[in-house]
């Protein structure tokens, strides 16, 4: 039996408020717009998806441990938070299925401490071509088409 309470639990549940699923929404559609490639590395974003954002590419053969990402992820936070005064979204935008990959659990991991630090909340979602996924709840909205409305 799960005895955790509901503020207690983790990421995102159902049913998601409408303005959460439309900014998501938003990001799913900017994602499959933006990248065409089949093949890309995994872009990790921090900001409002259709507003201002930070953006960070993992170039092979950077040093990938744990600490370096939450470093990366920290300074995006303050950056973002700085300029627009709010507590920005986290989502990592990727090829493949909306399944949970260990590049999912890095970045979750990494934002897990870099929010902890800065004091805030995390809400967290990785994006694909065709929906997004919470990592932690997996929660998740996902189209077969995705279409501007």
């Amino acid at each position: 039996m799960d005895r955790r309470t509901d503020s207690s639990r983790e990421g995102i549940h159902e049913p998601v408020p409408r303005d959460l699923t439309t900014v998501l929404r938003r990001a799913a559609l900017d994602h499959a717009g933006a990248e065409r490639r089949r093949g890309f590395a995994p872009l990790l974003h921090v900001g409002f998806p259709g507003g201002a954002e930070e953006v960070f590419a993992e170039v092979p053969g950077d040093p990938a441990d744990h600490a370096i990402r939450a470093d990366v992820l920290a300074a995006m936070l303050q950056r973002v938070r700085r300029s627009a005064g709010a507590v920005p979204l986290v989502w990592l935008t990727r090829t493949g299925p909306l399944e949970l990959q260990d590049v999912d659990a890095a970045w979750l991991s990494a934002a897990r401490t870099a929010t902890a630090e800065a004091g805030v909340t995390l809400t967290m979602v990785v994006v694909t071509r065709h929906g997004w996924i919470d990592p932690r709840s997996l929660v998740r909205r996902q189209w077969k088409r995705l279409r501007e409305r």
